[in-house]
């Protein structure tokens, strides 16, 4: 990397939250203890393993509260800094060390960036032969259920695979077993003129729902009636559907059970599908329109179905409110990077379930060539709505946000009349109007296509698609004016009323502040503006405390 590289980087991970269990910052002015050195490689070796990040940082040479560069002089000597990928060497499992240590000098003082590959799958990252981890910020040992997620990495049962001893057909549901038949038909018109001469074993165990005629947790799951569920346990067949309204208050709740290939449509009925019909003005959307679009709330119903953990003992809950739809399952987010999925338009290399997805596919409820979610994406996109949100923090856990409203009407604008955007575009500028933290690259791409402004993380609409939108009120809210500007506006004041209170210069400058900066960030911006004006001798300060009045220089 070069160093205007290792700058970008260094800006992102200082505006991280200070949570993030894989990036640390110590100040090490001078030395830091080599033990605590090597146990914050294995956490942070661990931590972006179980993040999916392509590595871990360790960053010397700036303080975390608040986060600024302060300098470090850690083995200053290059011979000294190199030796050290050698010196952890010998210390971790199978001799892992850092990927590379790089030296950024900046106007604050020397930098060192040691960039940490994350654990190999199903091999935990050990320092001297314990596994370190992170709770937040705190440093300590890799708790029981972490080790064994890394450890399942290369080999994982499936369990929707296992046959259950004690089923049979008799256990499946008739009616379940009618639109199996109906959908497999669909899926294999080929096959329709054969199917119906099928008794249900012959069928099932070509939809590849059984096996050799024993009855799969992944039959029991799609097929079987509500009172096998216990035949699964200790895990939970069950998809619970909650109502809140707008303060978060519940007002309605229903739990669905087997057989899951009907659940689907019982709950989608649940659902309030609104008809909207106050939509921005001047666009071209239709006069009515659903909140939803039914295939998309069925897609991620079903990705739910097939990708939760059920070895987890935990049901698949669907949140409604007002104008949003969130679901979640179990289990971590096997492709790693939604972005990524999208990009590579293609099946993921693995799956949790690969037995019952199989069984999913062939009953025509999913899709295994990886459109899914790219589909789901566009159709979100062509009705001008916000694109689904995968919150993918929590390592056990998938939680996609499917909204029904319109979010910031100059992104719906724009998508209108910039009909040519490609969909990595658009899924960055979704992230913008969510305020959501973009990837490096997507930042480039936006920034060189003028489509953003600001500094990260305070990134707003550029002028470009103000123009476009009509939105150019907003542009100007958020813009940062010339220095010159506030100066003069100070001179204009203290010209018509000869002196003011710092409370005065407050409320005459903070809402003319771009609305990006907080309002720490703006009066931390008047200070430095006074005191900049009072060093041109263009006004003086009356006084030391809080009654201090300033006027214009004599």
């Amino acid at each position: 990397m070069n160093e205007s590289e290792l700058k970008q980087i260094l800006d992102i991970l200082i505006n991280l939250p200070t949570e993030t269990e894989w990036v640390e910052f110590k100040e090490a002015s001078n030395n830091y203890d080599f033990n605590k050195l090597g146990s914050y490689f294995s956490a942070l070796s661990n931590e972006a393993n179980l993040k999916n990040q392509k590595c871990g940082w360790l960053i010397f040479g700036v303080k975390d509260k608040p986060r600024k560069i302060v300098g470090t002089k850690y083995r200053e000597n290059q011979v000294d800094l190199n030796n050290l990928k050698h010196e952890v060497a010998k210390h971790t499992s199978n001799r892992i060390t850092f990927e590379d240590i790089h030296e950024l000098t900046t106007p604050q003082g020397r930098v060192v960036m040691f960039q940490i590959p994350p654990a190999i799958n199903s091999v935990p990252t050990s320092w001297k032969g314990h596994f370190y981890g992170r709770d937040g910020e705190s440093l300590g040992a890799l708790n029981l259920q972490e080790i064994e997620w890394i450890r399942s990495q290369g080999i994982q049962e499936d369990w929707s695979a296992k046959t259950c001893e004690h089923a049979s057909f008799d256990d499946l549901d008739g009616s379940a077993l009618l639109f199996a038949r109906n959908q497999f038909k669909q899926k294999s018109p080929d096959l329709s003129n054969e199917i119906d001469d099928w008794d249900d074993p012959t069928f099932l165990n070509k939809a590849k729902v059984t096996i050799s005629g024993e009855i799969t947790n992944a039959a029991l799951l799609l097929l079987g009636k509500p009172e096998v569920a216990s035949f699964l346990s200790p895990s939970i067949a069950q998809i619970t559907w909650i109502l809140k309204d707008q303060n978060n208050i519940e007002q309605d709740y229903a739990h669905f059970g087997l057989p899951f290939i009907l659940t689907v449509d019982q709950l989608f009925d649940k659902i309030r599908n609104l008809t909207i019909r106050e939509l921005p003005s001047g666009t071209l959307f239709p006069k009515e329109i659903k909140q939803y679009d039914p295939w998309v709330i069925r897609e991620t119903l079903h990705n739910c179905i097939a990708h939760q953990d059920y070895k987890q003992a935990s049901r698949i809950n669907v949140v409604e409110e007002p104008s949003m739809l969130t679901f979640t399952n179990v289990g971590q987010f096997l492709p790693g990077s939604v972005e990524e999925m999208i990009k590579s338009n293609a099946p993921p290399e693995k799956y949790r379930n690969p037995f019952l997805s199989h069984a999913m596919v062939n009953l025509n409820m999913i899709d295994t060539i990886g459109s899914g979610i790219r589909r789901m994406f566009n159709l979100q996109r062509e009705r001008f709505f916000p694109l689904p949100d995968y919150q993918l923090n929590d390592k056990n856990k998938v939680i996609v946000r499917i909204f029904g409203k319109v979010l910031d009407e100059k992104y719906t604008n724009l998508l209108i009349k910039k009909s040519d955007l490609d969909l990595s575009t658009v899924i960055a500028l979704d992230k913008v109007q969510k305020q959501q933290p973009l990837e490096e690259e997507e930042f480039k791409k936006l920034k060189s296509q003028k489509l953003i402004e600001g500094r990260r993380p305070n990134i707003f609409v550029s002028a470009k698609i103000a123009a476009i939108t009509g939105d150019k009120a907003t542009y100007i809210k958020h813009r940062a004016f010339d220095k010159e500007h506030y100066k003069n506006l100070v001179k204009s004041y203290l010209q018509q009323f000869d002196e003011a209170k710092r409370s005065d210069l407050d409320t005459l400058l903070l809402d003319k502040i771009s609305e990006t900066r907080t309002t720490k960030q703006k009066k931390d911006f008047v200070t430095n503006l006074l005191q900049e004006m009072k060093n041109e001798g263009i006004i003086c300060v009356n006084g030391t405390t809080r009654w201090a009045t300033w006027s214009l220089s004599k």
